[in-house]
């Protein structure tokens, strides 16, 4: 187990070296230069100079050629140095970074929590129920919140909570440790919009992999020694049909980190999705490259725990 959490670790170098050059060179290729919207604002109006510009570009370091830039920004990560914004001048990437962080997770997880609560039953009992009405409804369900896409769901809960509820998404956000409860009101509709598709997606392969792991011999011997339904379910069929919900969790997790970013914005949750649009609506380049290699690393440790999980799980996995 050590040899591979070792050798999974060491993958870490060359995917995080393939994300910074790609998140690096995308940037660099767009249209849009940093030092044009920090002098002619907005709206691109007001008057500089070439020499101000030339001044500035030198000052952010984007006058130098692409391969310079990017070993002069990769040379200063290693050494915990993100660099300084671009749109917030003078604040250290990372200080920004860092105090979105928490209100991102803590609504990811929210999200794949509640997600996980209704999909896992919600997928056993379609299963138990083959070709019955309840399964029928369930797969209508999932089949809907695989269809309806994240942010329509999110300005629907809005219309809906402010036409009868007179309920709109708060202005300033408070931290769990300061107020629970109003933390807890403000995330709420936020990760249900945010968990919709993921719900549904969990419950079609958990019933899935119940259909399949119901109809293996060692179900039918547990049956056989008169063993009740419920420990059939839970403590053989559950715990071996849940490795590949495991997987998908692990991967719809990577997908939430990623589907903030607009779920944030309509609900003006300020986290790091939120910071991200800003930072590129304003070629704040040092702002969306630290933020991307965050959630790689992010992702990549996830998967590193998902797969330490399998072990847990499935006693027969072992990794020599």
């Amino acid at each position: 187990m050590r040899t591979y959490i070792v050798k999974r670790s060491l993958l870490f170098i060359p995917t995080l070296l393939i994300v910074t050059m790609v998140i690096f060179g995308i940037l660099r290729v767009v249209p849009g230069d940093p030092a044009m919207m920090i002098l002619g604002g907005e709206d691109a109006e007001d008057d500089y100079s070439e020499q101000q510009l030339a001044d500035l570009r030198a000052k952010l370091g984007t006058d130098k050629p692409i391969h310079v830039q990017y070993f002069v920004w990769i040379g200063k990560m290693l050494r915990g140095d993100f660099g300084i914004s671009f749109f917030y001048e003078g604040d250290m990437v990372l200080d920004d970074i860092k105090e979105r962080v928490p209100v991102t997770l803590e609504l990811g997880l929210m999200s794949l929590f509640l997600a996980s609560i209704v999909a896992i039953p919600l997928g056993v009992i379609s299963a138990m129920k083959q070709d019955t009405i309840g399964d029928y409804v369930t797969r209508v369900i999932t089949i809907m919140g695989i269809a309806l896409p994240n942010f329509w769901v999110a300005i629907m809960t809005i219309f809906f909570l402010v036409l009868f509820f007179n309920w709109a998404p708060p202005l300033a956000y408070v931290p769990p440790w300061e107020d629970p409860w109003v933390n807890f009101q403000q995330l709420i509709f936020p990760a249900i919009a945010l968990g919709t598709s993921n719900m549904a997606f969990i419950a079609r392969i958990t019933r899935s992999a119940m259909l399949e792991v119901l109809h293996e011999d060692y179900i039918r011997t547990a049956r056989a020694k008169g063993l009740g339904e419920k420990v059939v379910i839970s403590r053989h069929a559950l715990r071996n049909a849940l490795l590949p919900v495991i997987t998908l969790t692990g991967y719809e997790f990577g997908r939430l980190i990623s589907g903030t970013v607009i779920i944030e914005v309509i609900f003006l949750v300020p986290g790091m999705g939120r910071l991200l649009i800003t930072s590129i609506f304003h070629r704040d380049f040092p702002m969306i490259q630290g933020t991307i290699v965050l959630i790689a690393l992010v992702v990549l440790v996830l998967n590193l725990l998902l797969d330490l999980t399998y072990a847990w799980v499935n006693p027969r996995i072992r990794y020599s």
